[in-house]
């Protein structure tokens, strides 16, 4: 059944309580005052996803950004990447050698914006409330490991893991371990509109129109305790419809940065031509992008047709000719930038060849040319978008062995659609949780996962996956990395085409802008000032 984004009078009641209107904003911006940093990331509450910021639920890279700023984990990536460090906690580790215990213990006087003290207890509630909750937009799974919590006083709290998992430090360091309230936070259902509270280094005011946010305002939290150093007082994100809407702000000083996502025009221009006003700064990045499959679809459900499809699609001319600079071919879901990748796709398919993919399907005795869809979303990864699944389109119709359309479709209905498996095939991007390799492998292939897929592979599930967490040095995991990613190549539930570079924008008096995206696209606000600041 097709569901309706809400309607907007009985959304606006909804929200009444936690947002203010729309207006202009107190913060200036070309030059002075507050940090005005635009983004393309739309932030919308409909029936389907009713809580777009509640930890419990929020599992995309645009909501993460948000919460990161206001809600306050046991852990935290560093400056820079590297190994999560204490946050909200004073100190964190293993207390046995098979990574299966692990103990935190707070900082002193740590407390909540309003003030209430942060306790063990509410560490345990928030996570126990995630696991309770179970949404279906994946995040529990981030979490599913554990399997008690104990707290020991205020300040101490021990997590007993189901099997061994080195990984776990990151998990703590992700949203969804984010340290909430009981008094603003139900236990048993998400917290439906735009508000949050939390411990982080700032409190926010989120504006709005009807169902889709336009502005946050973030405003450094005179309560924080914690790892952060804030480099501001305020700054203000701001939600633009498109890349070139965004552009457009930048250009007339309304705003100061052009974080995600810029278009790859947009980075080709101010790379050929520099603006002595404008400083551009590559981030390295961790993105990718891929086809997902409804394995049970009658149109897919035969393995045959997504190996055919593998063996035909050209990443190079997608990632030349749609992303230019922006992008490279990627023929794993493990990009090469993360150690135990392997070249899974290029080593089994081989370069572009229609005459093998005729071949695969003739074998499995699957009439052609075979009828599909492919959808997309229109606003939420970037123009290129488009371009990219018209090239695919392009691509698999001149072999003459399949008949494809393509079909764009708004992020706020494509996601829920697609978790439904309303779609035979899908396009989508994933940001890492945290940048190690099982974060390319669990959330597609572990029960529960992002992708609500119904492929389950029980050797990926019950021995490699827990043979990769027990490895502390995860290079030592490289071969069971392989062996996962050379099954994905041969059963094809998704299909690896991009990884991408990300790119700042900012005009020439604001500082930090290098660290204000890390590798999983992380947006860190605290780091942006002005000057030398």
């Amino acid at each position: 059944m097709n569901r309706k984004t809400l309607a907007l009078p009985a959304l606006a009641g909804l929200l009444a309580p936690v947002l203010v209107a729309c207006g202009a904003s107190n913060g200036g911006s070309g030059g002075g005052g507050d940090i005005v940093v635009g983004t393309t990331d739309q932030f919308v509450a409909t029936e389907d996803a009713p809580a777009p910021f509640d930890p419990a639920f929020a599992y995309d890279t645009g909501a993460w950004n948000v919460l990161r700023q206001t809600v306050q984990t046991l852990m935290h990536v560093p400056r820079g990447s590297g190994a999560p460090v204490p946050e909200a906690a004073e100190k964190c580790g293993f207390t046995d050698k098979v990574s299966q215990s692990y103990r935190c213990t707070l900082r002193d006087g740590l407390t909540f914006a309003d003030g209430t003290p942060v306790t063990a207890k509410d560490v345990k509630f928030s996570i126990e409330r995630v696991l309770d909750i179970k949404s279906d937009n994946g995040t529990a799974a981030l979490l599913a490991g554990i399997d008690t919590i104990e707290p020991k006083g205020d300040k101490e709290v021990v997590f007993h893991l189901k099997t061994p998992d080195a990984t776990f430090p990151y998990k703590l360091s992700t949203p969804v371990a984010g340290i909430l309230s009981k008094a603003k936070y139900d236990g048993q259902k998400l917290r439906d509109g735009f508000a949050i509270d939390g411990s982080g280094p700032y409190t926010v005011r989120v504006d709005h129109d009807g169902d889709r946010v336009t502005r946050a305002v973030f405003t450094k939290n005179p309560k924080y305790k914690g790892d952060i150093k804030l480099r501001n007082e305020k700054v203000e994100l701001r939600s633009f419809a498109d890349a070139d809407a965004m552009g457009k702000a930048f250009d007339a000083d309304e705003i100061d940065v052009m974080a995600r996502a810029m278009s790859p025009d947009q980075i080709k221009d101010l790379t050929d031509k520099p603006k002595e006003s404008v400083k551009l700064t590559e981030v390295p990045g961790l993105e990718i992008r891929y086809l997902g499959f409804n394995t049970e679809h009658p149109s897919v459900k035969d393995k045959a047709v997504r190996q055919a499809m593998a063996a035909v699609v050209d990443r190079g001319q997608i990632a030349g000719k749609v992303y230019g600079s922006t992008a490279q071919p990627l023929y794993s879901l493990i990009p090469s930038s993360i150690a135990g990748h392997t070249n899974s796709f290029f080593n089994r398919y081989g370069e572009p060849n229609a005459r093998q993919a005729a071949e695969i399907l003739r074998k499995a005795d699957v009439s052609t040319p075979v009828k599909l869809t492919l959808h997309y979303t229109t606003d939420h990864y970037g123009p290129g978008t488009a371009k990219e699944f018209e090239a695919l389109r392009g691509q698999l119709n001149a072999t003459r062995l399949f008949d494809v359309t393509v079909k764009g479709v708004e992020w706020s209905k494509f996601r829920p659609a697609q978790k439904r498996g309303d779609y035979a095939v899908y396009g989508l991007g994933w940001f890492p949780d945290f940048p190690d390799p099982d974060n390319y492998i669990a959330p597609f292939l572990d029960a529960d996962n992002f992708l609500n897929t119904p492929y389950a592979n029980n050797v990926v599930r019950a021995q490699l996956i827990p043979a990769s967490r027990r490895e502390a040095d995860r290079t030592a995991a490289a071969g069971t990395f392989a062996r996962m990613q050379d099954i994905v190549a041969t059963d094809v539930p998704v299909l690896p085409l991009w990884q991408g570079k990300q790119y700042v924008a900012a005009q020439s008096d604001v500082s930090g802008v290098e660290w204000a995206l890390n590798t999983s696209s992380d947006l860190q606000l605290w780091e942006l000032g002005r000057g030398g600041a």
